[in-house]
């Protein structure tokens, strides 16, 4: 959980657990770059092994937690602090996620972070974004994976419109060719349904517009690669290239007969999904021409390893914003934020909390009041709603779940439900800091700039010990009948909290 700064020469890597493909990448870091060294990749086709109920076949099982160990090994020498894996659309399907994400990170040997999909357009977008020359047009950006597409416009390194769309170059092949048998027919029926989809977006896309579009990941380049073979362009695709392969698919009549030249093995089974996508995609958003990029997200999760380990955090930002957006009290914010980093620095050492822990922390009593622009009545209720939900730029959905377990908890009556629910890694560190905050909270309850009195706080396994002066206690008798109710509030988080006057 801890941030840790980067020297020249040190190892990074980042994970990719796609719907289609897992890949990994190990880098050097080098003049505040990361240099690939290393790529390895495997066809698992998670979301063709993906049922309706959402469990998953267990041979697809087996080949997923068998590349995992392989990338294991591959890892197994780089500090977990300097890993990031990622895991996307097949992942957040499943009806088990928690339990495949636990097999996942035995095989892996490191924690596997499930992101949303404007969370991986933003990833997807820092990626391609810095593979490119530096322009002040827009860009558009769209990445066909195996169970979803993304679409992201973008200006420079931020992505100004993100858009994901539930279609993928493994599921539309699924869907609209089950039997393997392609006719004009159906390959209709599939841009038309996929072309509806993009229309809740489309005019919106159009307004903003555009300077260049890219298509990254593997059905891109596959596609890009047909083009070049088949002669019908060396350095673009277009909306006429399209309609080409379209009919020599097509003219194959089944899947499992298409061999078209520069095609390999591994995309043939999953073409006609992916060109029915950028299809669908070429009509409905008035895409003209299209270049290929060989950057995908993967390399954007080695960038934004390399923000959280520098000033580039954009976790940071999207704090900041939320702050904003609900119109929190930051005078208030700011008294509760130095109030609970002074009673951190007491039991850090003895709490095994880093700096990691501290920016969590920090982050939790900047946002623990932005409940209050929906209501004051449970308003820790709605910050925590607010937190799971929301579209957090740099956040993956765990962090979330485990920043809302921290503020929905900061006052009342926590529920002890929401920290068994998060992974184990969370678990002991959320409950502290929940304590943590709680003091910190119940402390500046006056809302106003006071000087706090000389106080000591111990912290020893699951132990809390504070003193306070009793004078200051007789001055602030609410604070100190609230003092008194948190004892007994406490032990919902497992943790004793004694109390002592002086």
């Amino acid at each position: 959980m801890a941030s840790e700064s980067l020297g020249d020469g040190d190892l990074i890597a980042a994970a990719d657990l796609g719907s289609n493909s897992f890949h990994l990448v190990v880098a050097r870091h080098e003049q505040g770059e990361p240099r690939v060294i290393d790529r390895m990749r495997d066809s698992v086709r998670l979301a063709a092994g993906l049922r309706e109920d959402g469990t998953l076949d267990p041979d697809y099982l087996k080949r997923a937690m068998d590349c995992l160990a392989r990338f294991g090994q591959r890892i197994a020498d780089i500090p977990g602090r300097r890993i990031r894996a990622i895991a996307t659309n097949a992942v957040r399907q499943m009806a088990d996620s928690e339990g495949f994400l636990g097999q996942a990170e035995n095989a892996l040997g490191q924690p596997v972070d499930v992101v949303s999909g404007r969370e991986e357009g933003r990833l997807i977008f820092l990626g391609v974004s810095h593979g490119l020359p530096l322009s002040r047009q827009r860009r558009l950006v769209i990445d066909i994976g195996g169970g979803s597409t993304e679409f992201i416009i973008g200006q420079g390194l931020v992505p100004l419109q993100t858009e994901s769309v539930q279609v993928g170059c493994v599921a539309s092949t699924l869907r609209f060719f089950p039997d393997g048998t392609l006719t004009r027919k159906r390959w209709k029926r599939a841009v038309d349904e996929i072309g509806l989809q993009l229309q809740q977006f489309a005019a919106d896309y159009r307004h903003t517009g555009w300077g260049h579009a890219y298509g990254s990941s593997g059905t891109a380049k596959a596609v890009g690669y047909l083009v070049q073979n088949m002669g019908l362009s060396e350095d673009s695709i277009r909306a006429e290239h399209l309609t080409v392969l379209r009919d020599a698919i097509l003219k194959c009549k089944r899947i499992d007969a298409i061999n078209l030249p520069g095609l390999s093995a591994d995309r043939a089974p999953i073409i006609a999904g992916g060109v029915a996508i950028f299809e669908a995609a070429f009509r409905e958003l008035g895409i003209r021409t299209m270049d290929v990029c060989e950057i995908a997200m993967r390399e954007g999760v080695l960038w934004d390893l390399l923000g959280r380990a520098g000033d580039r955090d954009p976790r940071i930002a999207s704090i900041q914003s939320l702050a904003a957006r609900h119109a929190v009290d930051t005078a208030q914010a700011r008294r509760v934020e130095s109030t609970a980093l002074a009673l951190f620095n007491k039991v850090a050492e003895p709490w095994d909390l880093g700096q990691g822990e501290q920016e969590w922390l920090s982050w939790a009593a900047r946002v623990h009041e932005i409940g209050l622009a929906i209501a004051h009545s449970q308003h820790h209720l709605h910050a925590g709603y607010i937190l799971r939900n929301a579209d957090l730029a740099g956040f993956s959905r765990q962090e979330q779940e485990f920043l809302a377990a921290i503020v929905q908890s900061h006052r009342r009556k926590p529920d002890a439900s929401l920290f068994k629910a998060l992974p184990t890694r969370y678990r002991v560190p959320g409950r502290r800091l929940t304590a943590v905050l709680r003091l910190a909270v119940l402390l500046r309850r006056a809302r106003r700039q006071q000087k706090l009195p000389r106080m000591q706080l111990k912290a020893r396994a699951e132990t809390l010990r504070l003193s306070l002066p009793q004078a200051w206690l007789d001055a602030h008798p609410l604070t100190d009948t609230d003092l008194a109710r948190e004892v007994s509030t406490m032990r919902e988080l497992g943790i004793k909290l004694v109390l002592r006057a002086e």
